[in-house]
């Protein structure tokens, strides 16, 4: 990794394939699955396996994978190192949602560096594929081991790591500690992706300079605004930031990302998750509670279209 880069990070429900290949077209950017069950690939689940489908368009994907059996982890990453298109398998260490941390799954294995060591060691040699860690500060205020915990996943056989500046009390509150990452990037030969709080060109320049990050994780700036993640791309990289399309051209890209969400999903599920993105995308448009209202009660393709088409019309 010779240039830092931005990247789309992984969000549960929102960085499904159809969005990531949104992204993906309009920069060359890494993205990174929404976060998949291990033992749910081992044991047959159909929507573990629907999750890792990678688009044409990703040419730097990564599969995100959590577990906390060495051995389910590793048959879980060849099953997905096979898949066309991956180029690397994340492990997913970072994660604070109560259900899966209570499982001792996510940054739950933050607390338990030997463990968490040992799942890195089974799935680097378990796949050819480079293997990366997401990482959280720590658990919390009174228990910040990034740094012990980054040594220790790069000794195991990491070739790179993804720190979130925030503890798993903090979750996702509070202000991103780039001191923490910069503590990291210190600390280790590895590259390092830092996460939290880039949500803009200049945010993205200022964790640069503070932690002297490889690359950098667009999260929350990239809902309804998939161009985010290609300025500040672009920005990184020292190059003139890409305009911004008019209204009624990122809504015909909303169209478009919905459709092929339809024919990953079906129509329902591409529906459903169509009423949060359409309500991002619709983010300062004139009207926009009224039409939050009526977005949140489409449940067909053509309802969206005729629903774009007015605001479109509308708003020209």
């Amino acid at each position: 990794m010779s240039k830092p880069i931005a990247a789309l990070a992984p969000m549960a429900g929102v960085t499904d394939f159809a969005f990531r290949e949104l992204c993906a077209s309009l920069a060359g950017i890494a993205t990174t699955t929404e976060m998949v069950s291990a033992k749910g690939l081992v044991y047959g689940d159909r929507k573990s396996h629907r999750l890792m489908r990678v688009s044409e368009h990703e040419r730097h994907a990564a599969v995100q994978l959590f577990g906390s059996e060495p051995d389910i982890l590793a048959r879980a990453a060849e099953t997905a190192a096979g898949l066309p298109g991956v180029t690397a398998i994340d492990l997913n260490m970072a994660c604070p949602v109560p259900k899966i941390v209570s499982a001792g799954d996510g940054c739950a294995l933050m607390r338990d560096i030997p463990k968490a060591a040992a799942l890195v060691r089974a799935v680097s040699r378990a796949v050819p594929l480079p293997v990366t860690v997401k990482l959280r500060k720590g658990w919390d205020k009174g228990s910040v081991n990034c740094v012990e915990f980054a040594r220790a996943m790069e000794q195991a056989g990491a070739s790179g790591l993804c720190v979130h500046g925030r503890t798993r009390v903090q979750m996702y509150s509070g202000t991103c500690d780039f001191e923490a990452i910069a503590a990291v990037k210190r600390a280790v030969s590895v590259p390092v992706t830092a996460s939290g709080d880039i949500g803009s060109p200049e945010a993205a320049l200022r964790c640069r300079l503070h932690t002297g990050a490889d690359a950098f994780m667009v999260g929350r700036a990239a809902f309804g605004d998939p161009w985010a993640v290609a300025e500040i791309d672009a920005a990184l990289r020292g190059l003139p930031l890409p305009e911004k399309p008019p209204l009624a051209a990122r809504l015909e890209a909303a169209k478009a990302q919905f459709r092929r969400a339809a024919e990953d999903k079906g129509e329902t599920g591409a529906c459903l998750e169509a009423r949060k993105h359409l309500c991002w995308y619709l983010r300062g448009v004139s009207r926009a509670a009224s039409l939050r209202t009526r977005v949140m009660r489409v449940d067909r393709l053509e309802d969206i279209d005729r629903l774009i088409e007015e605001i479109v019309r509308e708003t020209r």
